[in-house]
């Protein structure tokens, strides 16, 4: 529908378009009439009554009108750059769409659903929790030692032996609730050293000072509480410490067993499973999400959603858990280094 804005951006008409009734008889002056429209209109045809001093008779019932016609084809040429902006836009959507899906690559052959999806994270993270926090704490008691009273040496060993069974109890788990969907497709939890992946986790590392500044920003955004307790982890006080053997022990649990375990379920597993219902991109986001959520700490969601996805995309473009695997490694032995500073 045309507006009477657009009619002021008009070429004058013609004077041959515009149509004038001159009554018979002088004006009489009435407002009942001013500016008034005939009821039947169409889009391409605006009546304007303009005021003029002259009224109406028995003889002359209509007052003067003014009849301003717009030509059909300006209608027409006005919708035709309407729909085709909307196509514009929609045609660059597209193109930066399909520019992502190059980048990422498309989706993988998922044979299960979202409830197998479901099964497998709920039951993960309820492995995860019952062995960190009551399994390996009950078997040490009943050992006759608790991690409180245990020296540096034992809470890195102790913080080893809990992961490694977390991470045996997670694969574990995925080979019973996928056991009935074997033979797996071939680009399904596949550790390669082929490929031209290196270059894609130094690109991967180049991120790592901006992951950085996310946390700084992340604290910002949500401190510490006044009464939360400043502690230090059983990592930083081997570190200030310096107890050699507890800072190997740590070093390998940070740098190769997590990045292992976490790589498998959330890259290995969840990311793939998800682009059956959505986009690769869309799934790298999702996964990315739940690795942050997993951690449990607020105050490091968004540098964790950044990592994940820098680590998604890696995995995605080389279909490979080695790239993934070894950029998470990487960044753990960036953090641990800097805490030794």
């Amino acid at each position: 529908m045309l507006s009477s804005h657009s009619l002021s951006h008009r070429p004058i008409i013609a004077p041959s378009l515009f149509k004038f009734r001159v009554p018979n008889r002088p004006p009489t002056f009435s407002l009942s009439r001013i500016f008034e429209r005939k009821p039947r209109l169409t889009k391409s045809k605006w009546k304007i009554s303009c005021f003029r001093h002259e009224g109406f008779s028995p003889e002359n019932p209509k007052p003067e009108y003014i009849e301003h016609f717009l030509p059909e084809e300006l209608v027409q040429t006005e919708l035709y750059k309407s729909s085709a902006h909307r196509r514009d836009w929609k045609s660059t959507l597209k193109e930066a769409a399909d520019a992502v899906s190059r980048t990422v690559g498309s989706g993988w052959t998922v044979p299960w659903t979202a409830e197998t999806i479901l099964q497998v994270m709920l039951l993960w993270v309820a492995a995860f929790w019952f062995i960190g926090s009551w399994m390996i704490p009950f078997a040490a008691h009943m050992a006759g030692f608790s991690k409180e009273s245990l020296t540096f040496k034992g809470q890195a060993l102790f913080s080893l032996v809990t992961d490694v069974t977390e991470g045996i109890a997670g694969i574990a788990i995925l080979h019973r609730c996928l056991s009935h969907f074997h033979p797996l497709p071939s680009d399904w939890f596949r550790f390669s050293l082929r490929g031209k992946w290196l270059f894609d986790v130094a690109l991967g590392c180049l991120m790592f000072p901006f992951v950085n500044q996310l946390s700084q920003f992340n604290l910002t955004l949500l401190p510490l509480m006044p009464s939360t307790p400043v502690t230090l982890s059983s990592v930083e006080q081997s570190i200030l410490a310096r107890d050699p053997v507890a800072m190997a022990l740590y070093a390998i649990v940070v740098s190769i067993c997590a990045p292992l375990w976490e790589e498998i379920v959330f890259r290995g597993f969840l990311l793939p499973s998800l682009t059956r219902y959505m986009p690769v991109w869309s799934a790298i986001l999702v996964s990315s999400v739940a690795f942050a959520l997993a951690h449990f700490n607020v105050q490091r969601m968004l540098p964790l959603i950044f990592l994940g996805m820098v680590m998604g995309v890696v995995f995605a473009r080389s279909r490979n858990l080695l790239p993934s695997m070894l950029l998470h490694s990487l960044w753990n032995g960036f953090v641990f280094l800097d805490l030794m500073r």
